[in-house]
């Protein structure tokens, strides 16, 4: 299960890229149209930004735009970046590998093999899954072809 951050971070990330991509919008425009607390989004656009995800300006025409392109940001580089590791187990995980602890044989566990099963293929949709693939669900009305199974 993701968390409500990771959550509000791709909702937030999807309004930006619905956004004309030079102009910013405010985080208390962000908050209200996808009802996320202000103070918990601030925290969310700092990370992305320390991430290069979005990028800010100050003043007037100030607030959040995205540094890079919708169709350049997947669902699997945010939730790693917000939640961490994807894999249900530590032996499965690509970015935060460990050995589970009552495990004697990665090799012959067969519950590491189903697991690393689901694994590939909740990666596989969550790394080929970008921003921009909820914009044409959300104007079609149907899920993008990589979702569809």
């Amino acid at each position: 299960m993701i968390s409500q951050k990771a959550k509000y971070a791709l909702r937030a990330l999807v309004v930006l890229a619905r956004a004309d991509s030079e102009k910013a919008l405010f985080i208390s425009d962000i908050a209200e149209e996808q009802n996320i607390p202000k103070k918990f989004l601030e925290q969310i656009l700092l990370d992305l930004k320390r991430e290069g995800i979005v990028m800010s300006r100050r003043g007037k025409m100030g607030g959040y735009l995205l540094l890079k392109g919708a169709d350049d940001i997947t669902f699997g580089e945010i939730l790693r970046l917000i939640d961490g590791p994807i894999a249900s187990l530590p032996c499965l995980s690509k970015i935060a590998y460990r050995r589970c602890e009552d495990c004697s044989d990665e090799d012959t566990c067969e519950i590491r093999h189903v697991f690393n099963e689901v694994a590939n293929v909740t990666r596989g949709v969550l790394d080929k899954t970008t921003i921009a693939d909820c914009l044409i669900y959300g104007e079609k009305g149907k899920i993008p072809a990589i979702l569809d199974m």
